[in-house]
């Protein structure tokens, strides 16, 4: 299998990366995206400012691969998702060329001939990664190991509290939004409740925020599960990630002065129609009724379904790959730094095999870029059998000063003061 490639699914900022080191080694690789372009899921939240500022947000062989060619390192500032794909992923990219290859969706990966149950010969096949292209047309591609850096952007989470679309949740689509909202313009004079505590909510609350204090018509109703605000305005001082800083102390003030109501202790069970709105009801059967349109980011989960005929190992709870789970279940961390993870964390009963990125940690909302950089360093190491490169750590996380966690979901009060991650997908100024 020494001649085949090592594919890579997905051209966002792990993705490139990956294929940025294993170029830098030597490696052969296919990247397989089903954008049109690079960083197709980040252009789609374009418009929002990242919390991190640029020499957090670019990979260290990416950068050596760009500077070979002349190419400059924006060295300061905090860039909007766009500026992030033109400034740094589009030319990395174009860096790599005909690796890359896009309008090509994977549909699922095996390995060659054998499916899940297959013991005899599994370990010396080669990966089969099943393609589609834009025209419909399937495809196979063989591959000595595959890395999943594929996200989770196209998989949110409903509004419903149980995981499930709430009770009428499918037939209010046409008025629901499961992202960070651009032109808030069509939303002046309505009522617009949004569902979510993440940054990503935050975000859209200050966005909506700004339309209502010019429009005092409109009204906004925040609705958040857990008991409380405690932990929803950030770390403050603390906090090393300034932009998130000033996201929660721009929401508290709104908050303080009447533009935004803010309901605790509401979990989603139904939407109802009811004349030309929506009531929600909470589980608990509280109504909130007048409701014209919904914005519900309660986060995201990633799509096992790919990987279905594969020996994977995975967390029960997060969705997250097994050998990270307790490093960042929110469950025990309410807060604190999450450790860096490299290939021996990520690794799956699949030898050759990872998944790394935003989908590496499932559904936990604690998710930075500087992470995955680090986890796609450490496998394409290992992948070249740089062990003592791959079990090395060369990381160091800025300090949220942020608490919160699942652990305290019911109470009226947060866990404890250590510092939290932030999610790359809700981080922008506002995922993580």
């Amino acid at each position: 299998m020494s001649g085949l490639p090592v594919v890579v699914v997905g051209a966002g900022p792990q993705g490139l990366a990956a294929a940025a080191h294993l170029t830098e080694r030597g490696i052969a690789s296919v990247v397989v995206e089903r954008g049109s372009s690079a960083g197709a899921a980040v252009a789609e939240w374009g418009h929002v400012r990242l919390f991190s500022a640029w020499p957090e947000l670019m990979d260290a062989a990416a950068r050596r691969l760009l500077e070979a060619s002349g190419w400059a390192a924006p060295d300061r500032g905090y860039p909007t998702g766009a500026e992030w794909v033109r400034d740094y992923l589009a030319p990395l990219a174009d860096a790599l060329g005909e690796r890359v290859r896009y309008g090509t969706t994977v549909t699922g990966i095996a390995r060659r001939g054998r499916d899940k149950v297959v013991d005899g010969g599994r370990r010396s096949q080669p990966f089969v990664v099943h393609t589609q292209d834009r025209h419909g047309r399937d495809g196979r591609i063989l591959a000595r190991a595959v890395i999943d850096a594929s996200g989770t952007w196209n998989q949110p989470n409903p509004a419903g509290a149980d995981g499930f679309p709430a009770v009428g949740e499918a037939a209010a689509s046409g008025r629901i939004s499961y992202r960070i909202p651009d032109d808030v313009s069509s939303c002046a004079g309505r009522h617009v409740a949004v569902v979510g505590a993440g940054h990503s909510a935050t975000h859209a609350v200050l966005r909506l925020s700004e339309l209502a204090r010019r429009d005092p018509s409109m009204r906004i109703t925040w609705l958040l599960r857990r008991g409380s605000t405690t932990n929803l305005f950030g770390g403050g001082e603390r906090d090393e990630l300034a932009e998130r800083a000033v996201l929660g102390s721009r929401a508290r003030k709104v908050i303080e002065a009447g533009v935004v109501e803010v309901v605790t202790g509401f979990r989603v069970a139904e939407f109802r129609r009811e004349g030309a709105g929506l009531v929600i009801v909470s589980e608990a059967g509280r109504e909130i009724a007048g409701v014209d349109r919904v914005v519900a980011l309660t986060g995201f989960r990633p799509d096992l379904g790919i990987l279905r005929e594969l020996r994977i190992d995975v967390d029960p709870s997060l969705d997250a790959v097994a050998g990270i789970a307790a490093e960042i279940d929110p469950n025990i961390h309410s807060c604190g730094s999450v450790s860096a993870t490299g290939a021996r964390q990520l690794r799956h009963p699949e030898d050759g095999f990872f998944i790394v990125g935003a989908k590496s940690y499932g559904r936990a909302p604690t998710f930075l870029a500087l992470t995955g950089f680090e986890q796609v360093r450490s496998v394409v190491a290992h992948l070249a059998g740089d062990h003592e490169g791959a079990e090395r750590t060369e990381l160091v996380l800025p300090d949220t000063g942020v608490c919160g966690g699942a652990s305290a979901f019911d109470s009226p009060q947060g866990g404890c003061c250590a510092p939290a991650l932030l999610p790359l997908g809700s981080r922008p100024v506002t995922a993580g």
